[in-house]
């Protein structure tokens, strides 16, 4: 994450690689194009206008991380509750702080607020700069799949710490980055995860090309 912040956003592994470490997760593309999920099995490609893309093999990318999907915990929650409402309930569900969870929230919602960002061009300029030009979506009682995860602070500069959603509608259509939503009746999954396995890229120049990665989680 630290390499993605500081604009490395060249691919160095393919989608058809990526494929065989797990059926679940989120990332990104080459040059940054656009949001990443994987669903069941799938992978959808969420670019600046918002409509979700079919991937090729060869595809390549920066950033992802990927799980196969095991249950531990379920609950249905049929409260409405926003974003970070969410993320309290979610806290209260964790076993632990020194695990990894991937999370699938699957229902209504009565609100989804959603980004994607252009493909960049070299030299690349920093994430900050990049999500300066991000397009936002909106959505208003839509039905759909929010895929995260939660890293614990300990490892700060792996990934993002605390909770990371992309959102993908039910019919596969749309989503994005998740920014903001409100729950309307969903079931929560939760996969609790003890260790992860970090793929470096060849021919390794400068800290952040060392930093760049993607995560295979079990």
């Amino acid at each position: 994450m630290n390499a993605l912040f500081k604009g490395e956003y060249d691919g160095f592994i393919t989608y058809k690689e990526l494929k065989k470490h797990g059926d679940f997760g989120l990332g990104t593309f080459d040059a940054l194009d656009g949001e990443m999920i994987r669903l069941d099995g799938k992978f959808y490609q969420i670019k600046v206008d918002g409509i979700a893309y079919p991937i090729d093999d060869l595809m390549e990318t920066p950033f992802a991380q990927v799980t196969f999907f095991d249950i531990d915990k379920a609950v249905l929650l049929n409260d409405s509750l926003n974003y970070t409402q969410l993320k309290h309930y979610l806290d209260d569900l964790l076993p632990t702080e020194n695990m990894i969870y991937a999370f699938k929230i699957e229902g209504s919602f009565e609100y989804i607020k959603t980004r994607s960002v252009p493909k960049q061009n070299k030299p690349y300029p920093p994430l900050d700069e990049v999500l300066k030009n991000q397009t936002i979506f909106e959505f208003h009682y839509i039905n759909g799949t929010m895929i995260g995860f939660w890293f614990p602070e300990y490892m700060e500069g792996v990934s993002s710490l605390g909770y990371h959603f992309h959102f993908i509608t039910e019919d596969r259509t749309a989503g994005g980055h998740l920014l903001e939503c409100r729950l309307q009746n969903v079931s929560i999954e939760i996969d609790y995860t003890t260790k992860f396995h970090m793929v470096l890229p060849e021919g390794v120049e400068d800290l952040a090309k060392e930093q760049e990665h993607t995560l295979v989680m079990s």
